[in-house]
């Protein structure tokens, strides 16, 4: 894999130089992105020891690659007609991954051994773990990170992110429920076990706020195991004083609460948020 990179990095400070369709540079970023469709290589990952994002950005570099040598095709799926230069993934049932009709991913994203995708979509470069739903009008953006046991509730929009290639991709952790049409994109991270109610925005340059202290937490991170809400907060401007978005930490969840549906439900709900 190292010589594989290698090739990538030279390709790319050349990029400018290659031909529209140049059989070297295509084998080796085709190899490059096969390795991000099976699985046996990813965007990116989180350090377990430190927590910050890893980026393997050689292989952000050859979906780049891919797309400035690939050329327009014509795909014809039974009545559906696509005009793309990335072709479709297929083989789900070999692979164990339900795709109910209207879903669809692209080839160079990954999607783990029990995946449910109800009508949505996952570009290129994301990867989605074992045991996650993927729900209707859900959308995973280009290099987006998904855990194992997630749900993506309805029309919930994962961001992507390709360029620049060393930034970091959206991450959500193992066991995450991400209510209905929630955003999270640039970069932000969602914790292992937590719940984001519906209709929250979270993005690299939203603060999260502690319900108990008032205290801001971070920037675009919800803290693993708890339950975070859309909220706002007042700022001062020279027109007025205005609510500017946030995302609000409600509930520190407990061992017992984890995985206390109705519970949670019940908790979202008496705070003016659902899932």
């Amino acid at each position: 894999m190292a010589d594989l990179e290698a090739r990538i990095d030279d390709l790319w400070q050349r990029r400018d130089e290659l031909d529209d369709v140049d059989p070297e540079a295509t084998a080796a970023v085709l190899e490059a992105v096969t390795l991000l469709d099976r699985g046996e290589a990813r965007i990116a990952e989180i350090d377990a020891e430190t927590g910050s994002v890893v980026v393997h950005e050689w292989l952000k570099r050859a979906i780049l690659l891919l797309f400035g040598q690939s050329k327009m095709d014509t795909v014809e799926i039974g009545p559906f007609e696509f005009a793309d230069k990335i072709p479709l993934k297929g083989g789900y049932e070999q692979a164990g991954v339900r795709v109910v009709p209207g879903a669809s991913a692209r080839f160079g994203s990954f999607l783990e051994r029990g995946v449910i995708l109800m009508p949505s979509y996952v570009n290129i470069g994301a990867r989605v773990g074992s045991g996650t739903m993927v729900d209707t009008w859900a959308t995973v953006g280009s290099c987006a990170q998904i855990g194992r046991n997630v749900h993506l509730s309805g029309g919930v929009g994962i961001g992507g992110v390709l360029e620049p290639p060393q930034a970091a991709p959206t991450f959500i952790g193992d066991e995450a429920y991400i209510g209905s049409r929630c955003i999270v994109a640039e970069g932000a991270r969602v914790g292992e076990g937590s719940v984001l109610g519906a209709g929250a925005i979270l993005t690299a340059t939203i603060p999260v706020l502690d319900a108990d202290t008032g205290l801001e937490l971070s920037r675009g991170v919800v803290p693993p195991w708890c339950v975070a809400v859309a909220a706002t907060r007042p700022r001062e401007f020279a027109g007025g004083t205005f609510g500017m978005a946030c995302v609000l930490v409600i509930k520190r969840l407990s061992e017992g609460e984890r995985h206390d549906k109705s519970g949670l439900n019940e908790l979202l709900r008496t705070h003016g948020s659902a899932v």
